[in-house]
């Protein structure tokens, strides 16, 4: 049996954390660092969004919960909803749901390598990903776009930020400011231009509208998927 992850090679996601990395904390700066300042201000985004406490959210790539802490509390009981490929990550976020004492909130997690978000047995009315299409080649984005569209609700919005460059196939890496990181056309990091993403969407039967920055701390742009004729 193949239990090879679809990231491995591609970039170190995969990597496990031990219980004792996890108890120090280490999981926060695994995500990328930035913990309160990113899970605050995607939290702080998706509420200007329309998200509210009723909303069924799915965090994909939720890592160790870096916005699930914030989202958890706000949203109404098992409204909450993340995937991950990392088994550790979902242990440390186990880790952070009892740490913040939010048990009785019911947040559901699933270990998941393929984007199987139909696995829920829910459709979503909001969905975001912070810091995954960055590190994702196209034919892995995707496969995530066509579960997404095969599970958001006919009026859901789904979130995703990415590194954008100003033309398509630009085989040149990239610097990005702030955060000095630089991007690739074919190595992780990924950059793919506006209209690079958009066609992916559309092959996906959905449609982009790009937001652009949003004050992400590394320069990382904010694009929004829906469902055609929406």
């Amino acid at each position: 049996m193949n239990n090879k992850s679809i990231i491995t090679g591609v970039n170190n996601y995969d990597v496990q954390l031990t219980k004792e990395e996890i108890e120090r904390k280490a999981h926060r700066g695994k995500v990328g660092g930035f913990w309160e300042v990113l899970g605050q201000l995607q939290f702080d985004f998706m509420k200007a969004q329309g998200l509210k406490p009723g909303h069924k959210l799915l965090d994909i790539g939720c890592g160790c919960l870096r916005g699930g802490v914030k989202f958890i509390p706000y949203l109404n009981k098992g409204n909450y909803y993340g995937i991950d490929i990392n088994e550790s990550l979902l242990s440390a976020a186990e880790w952070e749901i009892k740490t913040a004492n939010l048990e009785s909130k019911t947040p559901n997690l699933l270990l998941n390598s393929g984007f199987d978000l139909g696995k829920f047995g829910v459709k979503f009315d909001y969905m975001i990903s912070i810091s995954v299409f960055t590190h994702l080649p196209s034919n892995i984005i995707l496969r995530c776009l066509k579960r997404v569209a095969e599970n958001l609700t006919q009026e859901g919005k789904y979130f995703s930020t990415f590194f954008i460059s100003q033309k398509s196939l630009e085989l040149n890496p990239l610097r990005h400011q702030p955060g000095d990181i630089t991007t690739h056309f074919d190595q992780d990091p990924f950059h793919y231009s506006f209209e690079e993403v958009n066609d992916m969407a559309s092959k996906c039967g959905l449609s982009a509208v790009l937001i652009g920055a949003w004050e992400h701390p590394r320069a990382q742009q904010m694009v929004m998927f829906e469902k055609k004729g929406c």
